[in-house]
């Protein structure tokens, strides 16, 4: 495969290209420069990096968190989604003196202040005050936009940009972004694709995404490039029968997992298990009168959004709503708002044989609350840990997933935990597209494009995407270049 070089050999390359700040090196730290002329560049997404993830030159990563490149030509930054890989070093980028529009969709527009105000607080300073103003500043400049709609970023003589954001399908308000370029001077002009994160088909709360009409360039999420998801039946029932079998060890079953997205749709799941549960029979069901427990703040924050944006959710969702359902806030939730809450329900569900669901963050278990429940936990085998969504490398959920089922043991804060808890992973319940389904968004375009970028995903996973895209396409007789950015 090509290695792209275009952040050093930037002068001599013909416009637009493409500058990969982040997502080379893994699955986080999303960050895209699209460069129109050698003066006007659009930034596409600015996320954290996560584990031990960096930059493509390694100047960046979870510890190094500054923006090192240069800004003067980002005429504005466009979101794909507000997850905190795709948009959390917002406070970097501002504090680098960045002042121009931020687009996004009315969706991500509505939830993106909550994101921002917690970046600024667990990444910048646990001050209230300082952080609103951050809000109210980045707020002025943050744009939302209606899905399919053109709109126009530069107009000029020699230069006219637009972008359009479709439904993605990987979280409320997620997109993936089409870039209109043309050059009126030169009579050319270019589209090109940011895939942001792209949804797994029939995920329970949104409309899966379709592939655009066509594209000369397309930038593709990978993190699944190399894994098939089971189906949305198949999987459902799993989690059932992983729940329902931990539950039965009288223990606690935790759940990591992210504030926006993967939170809402267990609820959505856990809110129909415990409906069809209850025709059955309510009585003898190990469902009835079980807790649920949301011990994550910003989660139960982001789930009372998530049901002020019902004009966004999916059929079937709305379909249940209209029957009297509450997917999102049934009777058997409970939610955990402060610390002394918390401390207490970790202390309770420790030591005590009460069987209980905790879904709680981070989703890779590097920071949260979570990391209490694991602490007092993971040496009690009656308890059990569930992973339902990617875990980076260098990240404790990683290390967990990978040598919990060895009865190997965690860091956490500094100090080695033995896992005697059962360690279960259902990749059914990624967000992200399947193999099947990144390559289905690049060969179901009626126009291909010429170059595929994979980005976003583990070495592994982009090399087999990248034989899989190319084969595929020969069966539809397309010529097209996969390319793996190293920066």
């Amino acid at each position: 495969m090509p290695a792209d070089t275009s952040a050093s050999q930037s002068s001599e390359k013909s416009f637009p290209f493409i500058q990969h700040h982040g997502a080379v090196k893994g699955v986080t730290g999303s960050c895209h420069q699209l460069w129109l002329t050698p003066e006007d560049s659009l930034l596409i997404d600015c996320g954290l990096f996560q584990g031990a993830e960096t930059s493509g030159g390694g100047d960046a990563g979870a510890d190094a968190l500054a923006v090192q490149f240069s800004i003067d030509s980002v005429r504005a930054l466009i979101a794909t989604h507000v997850h905190i890989d795709h948009i959390g070093r917002l406070p970097w980028l501002v504090a680098a003196g960045f002042k121009q529009p931020i687009h996004c969709t009315e969706p991500s527009a509505l939830l993106m202040p909550t994101v921002l105000e917690d970046a600024f607080l667990v990444g910048i300073k646990r001050d209230k005050a300082l952080a609103d103003r951050f809000v109210q500043q980045v707020g002025k400049h943050l744009v939302g936009h209606r899905y399919k709609q053109w709109v126009t970023l530069v107009e000029r003589a020699d230069l006219i940009c637009r972008i359009r954001f479709q439904r993605a399908g990987h979280i409320l308000g997620s997109a993936y972004i089409e870039c209109d370029i043309n050059y009126p001077k030169e009579k050319r002009s270019r589209r090109i694709v940011f895939s942001g994160d792209l949804g797994a088909p029939h995920a329970p709360m949104l409309p899966a995404p379709k592939p655009p009409w066509g594209a000369d360039i397309v930038v593709l999420e990978s993190t699944y490039g190399n894994r098939l998801h089971e189906n949305r039946h198949t999987r459902r029932a799993r989690f059932q029968k992983v729940l329902e079998s931990a539950l039965a060890d009288g223990g606690t079953v935790i759940i990591p997992a992210f504030s926006i997205g993967r939170t809402q749709e267990l609820l959505y799941e856990l809110e129909d298990i415990i409906t069809t549960q209850a025709k059955k029979n309510a009585q003898k069901s190990p469902w009835h009168d079980l807790p649920i427990i949301l011990d994550a703040p910003l989660a139960t924050r982001f789930t009372k959004l998530y049901r002020q944006l019902k004009p966004w959710w999916a059929q079937e969702a709305l379909k249940r709503v209209t029957q009297g359902r509450k997917p999102l806030g049934f009777e058997q939730l409970l939610t955990v708002e402060t610390h002394a809450q918390h401390q207490a329900m970790v202390n309770r569900l420790a030591h005590t044989r009460q069987p209980a669901i905790v879904i709680t963050g981070s989703g890779m278990c590097n920071a949260g609350r979570v990391v209490n429940y694991l602490k007092a936990m993971l040496g009690d085998s009656r308890h059990n840990v569930v992973f339902v969504g990617y875990q980076a490398q260098g990240t404790p959920g990683r290390a967990i997933q990978q040598y919990g089922p060895q009865g190997g043991y965690v860091e956490l804060d500094g100090e080695r935990y033995p896992i005697k808890a059962s360690v279960y992973t259902l990749g059914g319940y990624s967000a992200h597209a399947d193999q099947k389904g990144l390559v289905g968004f690049i060969t179901g375009m009626r126009h291909g494009p010429q170059e595929v970028r994979l980005v976003h995903g583990d070495q592994a996973a982009k090399a087999e995407l990248a034989t899989v895209l190319q084969a595929q396409s020969a069966k539809k007789g397309r010529e097209v270049s996969i390319i793996i950015p190293t920066e």
